[in-house]
Order: structure tokens, then sequence, then C-alpha cells
């Protein structure tokens, strides 16, 4: 009778923790709440800087990789530009935009730009964007999506807006205005 009533215990038992756990203890996904990931509101915050993009001089922020072609078709570069509260390059630093760039149009100055903006001042400190889009430097005003973010940008998403302030046609520096809109939790 003990060895009964054992067996059946141990079945009962197995049965529950089949129920609760499911057949595989190893589970590829599962849902989780906003509330337990300490996901409350979202915000939408407005980031204003400038991108400056030194190909030239000592020190150059942005270093071509690739330029086979006549027309600059194929170019590419990695980029660790500095990004300022102003167009000036002593202004305040608040971020680097670092990643890469790539002449990607055969018919005009469109580049595929792939980077994060890494933020160093204040809140954002520590924190980064992710772009990744087209920019046709040759308009008055490109928009970028914002595809992902860190930090206190996680789970981010919106898009950058980009009008270049000056451009050197000597050296191939240039700066551009950035207004970043941005959801985050």
């Amino acid at each position: 009778m003990d060895k009964l009533f054992s067996t059946i215990l141990l079945l009962i038992l197995l049965l529950i923790s089949i129920f609760i756990h499911g057949t595989n203890c190893h589970e590829f996904s599962r849902k989780l709440s906003k509330k337990t990931m300490g996901l409350k509101r979202q915000k939408l915050s407005h980031l204003h800087f400038y991108f400056h993009d030194q190909v030239s001089g000592k020190n150059p922020t942005a270093i071509k990789i690739c330029n086979t072609s006549v027309t600059g078709f194929g170019l590419l570069a990695m980029i660790d530009d500095t990004l300022t509260t102003g167009p000036e390059p002593n202004s305040k630093l608040v971020g680097r935009a670092q990643g890469v760039y790539a002449q990607s149009s055969l018919n005009d100055d469109s580049l595929l730009m792939v980077f994060n903006f890494a933020f160093v001042e204040g809140k954002y400190n520590g924190s980064s964007l992710s772009v990744l889009g087209r920019n046709s430097v040759m308009l008055p005003l490109r928009e970028m999506p914002v595809i992902g973010g860190s930090g206190v940008f996680r789970f981010a998403y919106g898009y950058a807006q980009a009008k270049t302030y000056s451009y050197n046609v000597k050296t191939g520096d240039a700066v551009s205005e950035y207004d970043v809109y941005v959801f985050h939790y």
C-alpha cells in the first residue's frame, strides 16, 4: 500500500511539474510584462547637436577605408566624429558618432549611414542611439531612422534630421546640425 501511494504521489508531482514548467525546461521565448522589466511610461526626447566630420589634417575623425571609383561610388569610411553643442569645433563635447558610412548611389551623393551616437554628457552619459539609413547629402534636410539604443535609450525608436551647416570643398570637412526625436522608456 505504501509503495502504491508513493508511486501515485510521485506521478502526481511529476504531472504538476510538467503542467507548471511545460515539457521543455529550456524555453526559447516567454512573454514579459513591461512592469517586471521596469518599463513604466514612454518618453519623447529631442536632442540637438552638431556632427563634425573631419577628413583632413593630422587627426581626422573619418578615415577612408576604400575608394576605388572615380565617381566616389563604393567609398567606405570609418568614423569617430565629435558631437558638440555648437557648430564650432571647440564647443562642449556631448558625444561621438561612431560607425561607418558608404557612398551607396551611382547617381547622386547619397550615403548609407550605419553608426551610433555615443553620449558622454549629463544624464545621457554612457547611453547610445543607433542610426541606420540613407543620407542624401545634397538635400537641405535629410532624415534617417533611429533603430535602437542603450542605457537611457533602451528600446528607443525615432528619427534623426540632418542639415549641412558647413562644408569645405577643398578639404572635405563638414559640420552637420542634427535634431533627433526619439521615443524611449
